[in-house]
């Protein structure tokens, strides 16, 4: 069967759809619409609410002027020290050792026995001298008494000049028979003499190199070869030795000829594990020429010991003075910046700007540097808080203070 469909209808069932479709459009796009809004809205809102940043704060840094002292002008060194007097104890006669009168490493004075070598050989030496003396003596006489009756035959006429003279001449052969006899009892008691060897000097004694009843070896003579039986030092006085460069040496002498009077041979001695320079010493030497090698000038203090505590071979630093005091700029240790082979400090203008300044360093005084030039006594150096003392960067200056350390030489 069929149905005939009217147009009317047709045409408003294809519109429909068309319309809710159309519908759901400006639906979403409104609900999109308002969510750009509200966000709008919560943005600008979140903005206002937001606190206002402020720029950072001018870091702080502990700033003071140069601390002004009156310092004297001084040289420092390390040295060694050496015995005035050292010796190798050896003998001068040979023979049998029978006896050692020390310890290893002894205190000996002038004159002490150190070691006996066997006298017996000295002994018959010597008494085989003197017996030859008494002959030489006896001789003598004879001389004498045959020289009185050759002179007096000659005046009788029964003898003749020609033995006179013969006579004369066996009285001086007989004297200088009893000369010889007598140099050589002198050797044969100096030889004896020898066979007792004692200390040259007061010292500490080393080692002992050889035994009782060893062999031993001696002589008078340098050329022939000895045995070592120990060595000798000098303890009270030392030297104390060190080398100036040719800097140092100039300046030495420059300050020596400007202040002639200053006490510039007088050194003063820190040994190691010492806090201060307590020990004094004198400059008394100086060599006459630089070594060409080194560049030095070897230099050297005498130094007392009389309490024994320093030995030969120690280490000590030296430090001279040149020059008396004269004002000086001084700063802790800890503000002064090393910059390759330049020293900065930084320093605070007017302004709060650092700016960093190049200075010439001197030698540590009562904990302090010496600064020789680069900065003025007006200027605020920047002592603590360097980390945050970047050039050219604002800061904010707090006052501090600098302490100098004198020492018992009120110099530190």
């Amino acid at each position: 069967m069929n149905e005939t469909v009217n147009p009317s209808q047709l045409k408003t069932a294809v519109r429909a759809p068309s319309t809710k479709r159309w519908r759901s459009v400006w639906w979403l796009g409104g609900l999109g619409l308002l969510v750009i809004v509200g966000y709008a809205g919560y943005v600008r809102f979140e903005k206002m609410a937001a606190p206002v940043t402020q720029p950072p704060a001018a870091p702080p840094v502990t700033v003071s002027k140069p601390l002004q002292q009156d310092v004297d002008a001084r040289l420092g060194f390390l040295g060694q020290f050496a015995a005035v007097n050292r010796v190798e104890v050896r003998p001068q006669v040979g023979g049998t050792l029978v006896g050692i009168h020390f310890k290893d490493g002894q205190i000996v004075h002038k004159g002490d026995l150190l070691f006996t070598i066997d006298p017996r050989p000295y002994e018959i030496k010597l008494a085989q001298a003197n017996a030859a003396l008494e002959t030489a003596k006896a001789r003598v006489a004879l001389a004498n008494n045959e020289l009185s009756r050759a002179r007096s035959l000659k005046r009788d006429e029964f003898a003749t000049q020609e033995t006179v003279d013969q006579r004369t001449n066996d009285q001086d052969a007989s004297h200088a028979a009893v000369d010889d006899a007598e140099a050589r009892v002198r050797d044969a008691k100096l030889d004896l003499e020898y066979s007792r060897v004692t200390a040259p000097f007061t010292g500490r004694i080393g080692e002992r190199q050889v035994s009782i009843g060893a062999l031993i070896a001696g002589s008078r003579a340098a050329t022939s070869p000895t045995t070592l039986l120990a060595t000798l030092v000098s303890l009270d006085p030392l030297y104390l030795n060190f080398d100036m460069s040719e800097r140092d040496y100039l300046t030495y002498i420059g300050e020596t000829n400007r202040h002639p009077d200053a006490p510039n041979q007088k050194v003063f001695i820190n040994l190691t594990g010492e806090k201060d320079f307590k020990r004094e010493g004198t400059l008394d030497f100086l060599d006459n020429a630089l070594n060409r090698a080194s560049g030095t000038i070897r230099a050297r203090a005498t130094v007392s010991n009389s309490d024994l505590n320093i030995a030969p071979g120690q280490f000590a630093r030296i430090r001279a003075t040149i020059a008396p005091p004269s004002p000086a700029l001084l700063l802790p240790d800890s503000a002064v910046l090393l910059d390759q082979s330049q020293h900065l400090v930084m320093t605070v203008s007017a302004e709060g700007k650092v700016v960093p300044k190049i200075v010439e360093t001197g030698d540590v005084r009562g904990g302090l540097r010496v600064i020789k030039s680069g900065l003025s006594p007006d200027d605020r150096v920047v002592i603590d808080g360097l980390v945050r003392a970047m050039p050219g960067a604002s800061v904010t200056p707090q006052q501090g203070s600098i302490r100098f350390q004198a020492t018992a030489d009120g110099q530190g």
